[in-house]
């Protein structure tokens, strides 16, 4: 390395901290000195500072004023810090700050500085790197101007002192070194000494050679670009220091072999490491016309900036512990180009649908439609986790374990969903005089069943109930937020308490934000959690599925931009990626944005019997009373959505550990606040969590499974 004073070497910034006398008295003579432009970029610097997200502090203290004696030019600037985290940080997120941090540990050497020129500016761009070095013993030309991003005034200076300047007026903050007068036997090691990788780029055989032997000895990887068809060449003598050069393509060949050899002299040697049958037509043919009709090996711009990307990718592989293996590829746009297609329409708005009416189903036996109300419960991503039977004069609902969730703990929401087919099935017979005594039976946890035996008795209430059995729909619009009566509020309390259910609520709007950001941070878990993310897609029905289980999209109401999003979120590489960083905040925004919207919050559930733990017959029992404070709240024309998050049925921490072992910390604090905010005591068991808005009627209702297993439809 040199340290040169002729106006052609210079390429280092002078960096001056106006704190320092030293650097205080040169400033002020380089402010006197004519012909000096000085800008103050500090101000517009921290303005942009105050955009970036979880910003550094700016302490101007670390403000420093930069000299650039090639241009003659002062600028005042940021510390170092704030200055990265500004240039950087629409970086976010395909690097993350901690990877941006990561990368900024790695020295990067380069030899060659046309090809090379490139990828180190392409590294400093993106950040890539916490130290450059560079090497060419060459000066900048005319017939350089093609390929390397320089100008008029870079002509006879050296090439990787170009370079140098021209990164520092990119980042003077970045280290650089330069070796402008190459690298040779005596310097290689003192080159390669520290760094984490180096890509060579130059012209000769016998320095590439070189270089290669140089890695070899400090196992350090090496990457090459060759610009023709993309070709690209990565040899890992960091895992294989046992590596021949060139993968072997060279034989026995050594570096003095390549020394002193006449263009003729090097062809044979060239082919053997490009290939001449994977050259380019082009490429080919302009070797053929070498000291003919063309001076030298042809070199396009574009090829290079592409060489320079494939380069910073590797580049950016290594320095995150990422898969990388020796070999080469070829990233070659011609022939992508020759491969357009025409790109598949992507329509993300869903046809709309007219509101479901009521089927009067003239002509239907009772017990057969006392089945169909079995069917028109509700149940968690409508999976309806029953099988309804009629034998003689008893409709018999047994639990589906096949139907079941990681959601479902226990079979616990599976149990609330039977509750509300059990009401429907009574409020049916109630309506058509057949209501008779009905049973809960737990004989495992995995087998419950409740019995109806049909009789000649009669319910009013129920009777009355009967007609919202085919109406009770989901309604998930936004609502407008309006407060809701608290006349109606005390009507639902005592429709759940008739129920043997207590109801609790959250009406003031402190409280319901709260709400939905608990709710919102519950859905985020679910999307994170692989198993949770799979079963959550695995309930949605397009308009082209079977819609006989599980969710039409089209009753989710999704506005334009949440039918994208809901294309982002189904990808489950996307939140293995959110899942590392420990983000995805925005995938709780569908269930935030609904319960903010709401009027009310409420949880209906059921106490066990004094000093025991809740069973499945208690969740029924929740079901039955849900069903009934569901029916009540559409009979004042409130839009009602059950909001499941993913702790709903969850008792303890082993609960939540089975839910999501990678969240289970997350969860435990989520459910606490939860329900000491609506005020649930623990030994009661939960049976649904509703959101109640004021909101337009529903676009579409969800389908149900045909009626099986009756044995007398009589």
């Amino acid at each position: 390395m040199t340290d040169t004073v002729h106006p052609n070497d210079v390429f280092r910034p002078v960096v001056l901290d106006d704190s320092s006398p030293e650097d205080a008295a040169e400033l002020a003579r380089l402010r006197r000195e004519p012909g000096i432009e000085l800008v103050d970029l500090r101000e517009p610097m921290r303005t942009e500072l105050r955009r970036v997200n979880n910003p550094p502090d700016a302490d101007p203290a670390q403000d420093r004023w930069v000299y650039y004696p090639w241009r003659r030019a002062l600028r005042g600037i940021v510390g170092a810090q704030a200055f990265r985290a500004i240039r950087l940080d629409r970086n976010r997120n395909k690097l993350t700050r901690q990877e941006q941090a990561a990368l900024a540990t790695r020295s990067i050497g380069v030899v060659g500085q046309s090809v090379g020129h490139a990828v180190a500016y392409t590294l400093a761009l993106e950040g890539s790197c916490g130290l450059l070095r560079l090497a060419d013993f060459d000066t900048v030309e005319l017939s350089n101007l093609n390929r390397i991003p320089a100008g008029l005034f870079d002509i006879g200076v050296n090439k990787c002192v170009v370079t140098a300047r021209r990164i520092a007026e990119l980042d003077p903050y970045l280290p650089v070194q330069v070796y402008p007068e190459g690298i040779d036997d005596e310097s290689m090691d003192r080159f390669l000494d520290g760094l984490s990788v180096v890509l060579e780029e130059c012209d000769s055989l016998d320095v590439k050679f070189a270089v290669r032997e140089g890695a070899r000895r400090h196992r350090i990887p090496l990457l090459m670009d060759t610009s023709d068809r993309g070709l690209f060449d990565v040899e890992r003598f960091d895992l294989e220091p046992d590596r021949p050069p060139f993968h072997g393509l060279l034989g026995a060949t050594t570096g003095p072999d390549l020394r002193g050899l006449t263009t003729r002299e090097k062809a044979p040697h060239v082919m053997r490491i490009l290939d001449p049958r994977e050259l380019s037509a082009r490429m080919a043919a302009s070797l053929a016309e070498i000291d003919e009709t063309v001076t030298t090996w042809p070199q396009l711009g574009g090829d290079i900036q592409l060489g320079a990307a494939i380069a910073a990718a590797a580049v950016r592989r290594l320095g995150l512990g990422q898969e990388l293996a020796s070999g080469r590829v070829r990233v070659d746009l011609e022939r992508a180009l020759d491969e357009l297609t025409e790109p598949a329409p992507v329509d993300f708005e869903l046809p709309a649908q007219a509101v479901e009416v009521e089927d009067t189903a003239t002509g239907t036996s009772p017990r057969a439609l006392i089945l169909e109300a079995v069917q028109r419960a509700p149940s968690g991503g409508n999976t309806q986790p029953w099988s309804a039977t009629l034998d003689g004069d008893v409709v018999r609902i047994d639990l589906d374990p096949s139907r079941t969730s990681t959601m479902d703990v226990g079979y616990r929401g599976s149990a609330v969903a039977i509750g509300a087919a059990l009401h429907n099935a009574r409020a049916a017979a109630a309506a058509h005089g057949l209501l008779g005594p009905h049973q809960i039976a737990v004989n495992a946890p995995d087998a419950l069943s409740v019995t109806l035996r049909l009789g000649d008795g009669g319910d009013a209430e129920l009777a009355g109930e009967y007609p919202q059995v085919r109406t009770r729909a989901t309604n998930r619009h936004l609502g407008d937020g309006a407060e809701i009566d608290p006349r109606v509020l005390a009507e639902l309390t005592e429709v759940a308490a008739r129920a043997g259910a207590n109801l609790y609520s959250v009406t003031d709007r402190d409280g319901i934000v709260e709400a939905a950001e608990l709710l919102g941070e519950s859905d985020r878990i679910r999307y994170l959690t692989p198993r949770l993310h799979a079963e959550m897609f695995s309930e949605l029905r397009w308009p082209t599925d079977d819609l006989r289980t599980g969710l039409d999209v089209r009753s989710l109401e999704l506005a334009p931009d949440e039918q994208a999003k809901l294309q982002i979120g189904r990808r489950p590489d996307v939140m293995e990626r959110l899942r590392s960083w420990s983000a995805g905040r925005a995938l709780g925004e569908y269930t935030r944005d609904r319960v903010t919207s709401s009027s009310a919050v409420i949880v209906v559930s059921v106490a066990a019997e004094a000093g025991a733990e809740p069973d499945l017959s208690d969740y029924v029992r929740g079901g039955t009373a849900v069903q009934k404070v569901w029916f009540a709240a559409q009979r004042h024309d409130l839009a009602v959505q059950p909001v499941s998050p993913v702790f709903l049925y969850a008792r303890d921490t082993e609960d939540l550990r089975s839910v999501s072992a990678e969240f289970t910390d997350t969860l435990t604090s989520v459910h606490k606040r939860f329900f000491e905010l609506i005020r649930v005591p623990v030994h009661e068991a939960v049976a649904l969590v509703l959101r109640l808005s004021c909101a337009p009627a529903p676009t579409i209702r969800s389908s149900r499974l045909p009626v099986l297993g009756s044995g007398n439809n009589g």
